[in-house]
């Protein structure tokens, strides 16, 4: 009997688990929400790799012989690029589906830099 309760036990866990990773992504209102712009922050912006992090689907988008391709990881020529160790710049104006439409103003507010300093972490661009 002690048994049976802890392998019931076991798997209310386990599906717990299973419910709270599948509403992490693609769960909108776990993003945070840009007070001046009032748009989620779902973009991440990598000045030196041109290239944008989804935390919505949790996908980087990248461009391969010019063309955007989505990946929940980046290809090898990348070199490992890690998410929290290099620049990334806080996209707060846009929360659609295709963040590379603002990448020729995005190049322009954050041009890459080697040591990782702008004046403002975080991007509020208009369209061009």
């Amino acid at each position: 009997m002690k048994s049976l309760k802890k392998l019931f036990l076991v798997l209310f866990l386990f599906t717990c688990y299973l419910s709270s990773a599948q509403t992490s992504k693609g769960d909108v209102s776990s993003l945070p929400i840009d007070s001046k712009t009032n748009c989620y922050v779902r973009y991440y912006y990598f000045p030196n790799l041109e290239a944008y992090f989804d935390n919505l689907e949790l996908v980087y988008h990248y461009k391969v012989d010019g063309q955007w391709q989505k990946s929940e990881n980046l290809p090898t020529n990348y070199g490992g690029y890690s998410l929290y160790n290099k620049v990334r710049v806080s996209i707060t104006d846009f929360d659609g589906d295709e963040p590379y439409q603002l990448l020729k103003t995005h190049k322009k507010m954050y041009p890459y830099n080697s040591k990782g300093r702008f004046a403002n972490q975080s991007a509020s661009a208009s369209t061009e």
